[in-house]
C-alpha cells in the first residue's frame, strides 16, 4: 500500500460489492487476507505520528474496476484487503484526518472545505475565488479625455511626446524625429524637444525614455517616450510605454501630445495604458505590497471626443479580459483548482449573463470522457468540465467554439517533471490556454458582438501522481469510442484536449479553436515570444493570424504533415499520445486533428508566450487575438 499525507474521500464502501467478486473462492480469499492485511495495518499504524494515513481504497477501487482477464481472482482478493486494511487504519487515525468530498464547488449547491496547507484554516471555494480574482481598482482609476487648448499651455504634471526612430536605412548616428503635432510643440517651446533628442542622443527606440523638470512652464516636467518605427513596433506597445513613463514619474495628470501615423484615439493604445498599469499583489502582504500608481488623468490631444471614449470603452472591456487571464496564469495551484476555475467561471457568466454548465466526474464519465477522466484520476482534485455560452441579441450568423486546456497543476504524473529544466515550479501556467478562454470569455461578455454565438469550453483538472494514477502503458478510450495508449504521462494535455474537441464538435458550431500550453518543442521551434498555430482550414488560419497581428501578439502556422501521423499509430490501441523526439509540436496537433471529423479547426500552441520569464509573471497572451476573431465573425 501507498502511504499518504491526506486521506483521499473515504466515501466509497469498505468492501467491493460482492458483484464485484467474479468468484466466491476470489470473496472468501478477500476475507482472509483482509482479517491479515488489517492486523499488519493497524500494527504498523500504532508506531507511526498520528494524522498519516494509508490511501489503500484508490488501489481497491482501481482494481476492482478492471475486467476479469486483466485483474484475476488474485487481484480482487488483495483489491478487497487492501481495502480492508485502509479503512481499519482510518478507525484507528480517523478522527485526525482531512477528509474531502468528490465533487464540491459553487455548481453543487456548497462549499466544501479545501486546506490550503496543513496549518491553514479551511475555506470553501468562494475564498478561493475570490482571492484569484480581485477588482482593477488601478485600472479605472484612470480616465481618459479629448485635451482642449494648447499643448505648450497645458497645466498639469506631465507632458508626454513619442519620439519615433529613423529608418533603418538612414544614418545609424541619426537621432530620433518627432512627427506631426510634436513638430508644432517644439516650435512653440523655443526647440525645447529638439535640443532634449540632440543632447542626449535620443533614438526613439522601443523601450527608451527620456525625463527632465522645466522651469517657465505650466507643466512640472517633460518626457519622451520612444515609439519605435510604424513598421516594427504596434500601437499598444506604445500605449503601455507611455503609462510606464507617467507612472515612473507618479503624475497624477499627464498630456500625450502624438504625432506620425499612431493613433491615439484607437482601442489598442488604450489597451496597452490599461495592461500596463496591472501589479499582482495578491499574495503580497504588507511592505511587500506595491503602492498604487498616482496617475487619475490621461488626456490626449488632436483627438475627437466621441471616439476616443468608444475607444476607450471597448479597450476597458478588452483589458478586463486580459487581466483575468494574468490572474489565472499568476494564481498558486493551491488556489486556482478545478473546483474554484468553475467557480471562476460561475462569477464571469453571472456578471455578464452568459450561460454556463459544470459538469463533475461523474457526468463525464456518463459521456464516455475516458481519456481526460483518466488524467485526472490521480488527483485529490475532482474535475470540472466547463461550459459557457455566450449568445447574441438578434440573429445568430455563425458559431464558433474555443477550447482552452485546463491543467491547473502538472506535475507530469508518473513521468514526473524532475530536474533542471523541467519547470515543474511553474507548472501552475499549464492552463494557459484556458486562462485565454475564460479571459476572452470576459472581454466578449462585456462588449456583446452582434451575430456571433461563441462556447468556451475548458476540461479542467491536476495531472498528479498517485496510486489512482493513470500509468505509462495504459489504455484509455475516449468519448468517440478511439483507444489511446499511453507511452508518456507528461503529455497528458492531449488527452483532455481530446474529449473537450470531440465535446465542441457534437455542438455543431462552424469553427473550434483549441489554445494550450501543449509543447517544449514549439518554444524550441519558435522561442518564447511566438505561439505555433496548426490548422486544417485555410481560411480560417488567415482568420487567426490576421487577428493576432492586429492585436500585436505574435503566432506562426505550422505545417500538419501527413505522413508524420505514423508516429502516433499504435501497435495495440488506435493512437498513442506521444510520438519521436523529431517533430513534437507537429507530432502533437496530428494527435489532436484524429478527434475532429469536418468542421474547421485550428489548434494553437502558446507554451512560449504564455509567461515572461524576466518578469516572472503572466503575459495574457491570447485574449486580444481570440476578441479580434470572435468580433470579426458577424
Amino acid at each position: 500500500y501507498f502511504e499518504s499525507g491526506m486521506a483521499p474521500s473515504y466515501s466509497a464502501p469498505l468492501l467491493p460489492r460482492p458483484s464485484r467478486l467474479r468468484s466466491r473462492a476470489a470473496t472468501t480469499a478477500a476475507l482472509i487476507m483482509a482479517a491479515a492485511a488489517a492486523t499488519v495495518s493497524l500494527s504498523a499504524l500504532l508506531s507511526r505520528a498520528p494524522g498519516r494515513l494509508t490511501s489503500a481504497s484508490g488501489v481497491a477501487r482501481n482494481l476492482m474496476s478492471r475486467p476479469r482477464s486483466v485483474a484475476g481472482g488474485v487481484g480482487h482478493a488483495a483489491a478487497a484487503a487492501t481495502a480492508a486494511a485502509g479503512a481499519s487504519a482510518r478507525l484507528v487515525a480517523g478522527c485526525g484526518s482531512i477528509s474531502q468530498k468528490n465533487t464540491f464547488g459553487p455548481s453543487h449547491g456548497y462549499a466544501a472545505a479545501r486546506r490550503l496547507s496543513f496549518t491553514a484554516k479551511a475555506v470553501d471555494v468562494s475564498t478561493l475565488v475570490d482571492r484569484v480574482v480581485v477588482e482593477p481598482k488601478r485600472e479605472d482609476a484612470v480616465k481618459f479625455a479629448a485635451a482642449k487648448g494648447d499643448a505648450a499651455t497645458w497645466s498639469g504634471d506631465l507632458l508626454i511626446v513619442p519620439v519615433f526612430s529613423p529608418p533603418e536605412s538612414e544614418d545609424k548616428d541619426k537621432v530620433g524625429e518627432l512627427k506631426g503635432p510634436a513638430k508644432d510643440l517644439d516650435a512653440a517651446l523655443g526647440g525645447m524637444l529638439t535640443s532634449m533628442i540632440a543632447d542626449n542622443t535620443f533614438k526613439g527606440g522601443k523601450g527608451e525614455s527620456l525625463s527632465s523638470l522645466v522651469g517657465g512652464q505650466t507643466f512640472k516636467r517633460v518626457a519622451l517616450v520612444g515609439a519605435g518605427t510604424a513598421e516594427k513596433d504596434t500601437i499598444e506597445s506604445i500605449g503601455s510605454a507611455i503609462a510606464g513613463v507617467a507612472v515612473d514619474a507618479k503624475a497624477t495628470s499627464a498630456l500625450l501630445v502624438m504625432g506620425g501615423e499612431i493613433s491615439a484615439s484607437s482601442a489598442a493604445f488604450s489597451t496597452g495604458v490599461l495592461a500596463k498599469l496591472y501589479e499582482d499583489d495578491r499574495f503580497r502582504t504588507g511592505d511587500n505590497v506595491s503602492k498604487p500608481p498616482k496617475l487619475t488623468s490621461l488626456e490626449i490631444m488632436d483627438v475627437d471626443s466621441a471616439v476616443l471614449d468608444a475607444s476607450v470603452a471597448e479597450a476597458r472591456g478588452i483589458a478586463k479580459g486580459v487581466r483575468m487571464a494574468k490572474d489565472l496564469v499568476g494564481a498558486p495551484p493551491n488556489f486556482l483548482t478545478p473546483s474554484s476555475m468553475a467557480g471562476i467561471a460561475e462569477k464571469i457568466a453571472k456578471e455578464t449573463g452568459m450561460e454556463v454548465k459544470i459538469m463533475d466526474g461523474d457526468e463525464c464519465e456518463s459521456m464516455g470522457m475516458g481519456s481526460y477522466l483518466g488524467v485526472s484520476q490521480g488527483a485529490l482534485e475532482p474535475p470540472k468540465f466547463i461550459h459557457m455560452t455566450y449568445k447574441p441579441r438578434g440573429e445568430v450568423k455563425k458559431k464558433i467554439a474555443l477550447v482552452g486546456k485546463g491543467l491547473t497543476f502538472d506535475s507530469g504524473g508518473y513521468n514526473l517533471k524532475a530536474g533542471a529544466g523541467s519547470m515543474i515550479e511553474l507548472m501552475k501556467f499549464d492552463m494557459g490556454g484556458s486562462a485565454a478562454v475564460l479571459g476572452a470569455a470576459q472581454s466578449i461578455g462585456v462588449l456583446k458582438p452582434e451575430g456571433v454565438e461563441v462556447h468556451f469550453i475548458v476540461a479542467a483538472c491536476e495531472n498528479m501522481l498517485s496510486d489512482r494514477a493513470m500509468r505509462p502503458g495504459d489504455i484509455l478510450t475516449a468519448s468517440n469510442g478511439k483507444t489511446i495508449e499511453v507511452i508518456n504521462t507528461d503529455a497528458e494535455g492531449r488527452l483532455t484536449l481530446a474529449d473537450a474537441l470531440i465535446y465542441a464538435e457534437n455542438l455543431k458550431v462552424d469553427k473550434i479553436v483549441d489554445l494550450a500550453t501543449l509543447t517544449g518543442a514549439c518554444i524550441i521551434s519558435l522561442g518564447n515570444d511566438y505561439a505555433g498555430m496548426w490548422s486544417s482550414n485555410d481560411d480560417l488560419a488567415n482568420e487567426l493570424v490576421t487577428a493576432c497581428d492586429d492585436a500585436g501578439e505574435k503566432m506562426w502556422r505550422m505545417p500538419l504533415v501527413d505522413s508524420y501521423k505514423e508516429e502516433i499509430k499504435s501497435k495495440i490501441a488506435d493512437l498513442k499520445n506521444v510520438g519521436g523526439r523529431a517533430g513534437g509540436s507537429i507530432t502533437a496537433a496530428l494527435f489532436l486533428q484524429e478527434f475532429i471529423k469536418d468542421t474547421p479547426w485550428a489548434h494553437i500552441d502558446m507554451a512560449g508566450p504564455v509567461w515572461d520569464g524576466k518578469a516572472g509573471a503572466s503575459t495574457g497572451y491570447g485574449v486580444r487575438t481570440l476578441v479580434n476573431f470572435v468580433t470579426k465573425q458577424a
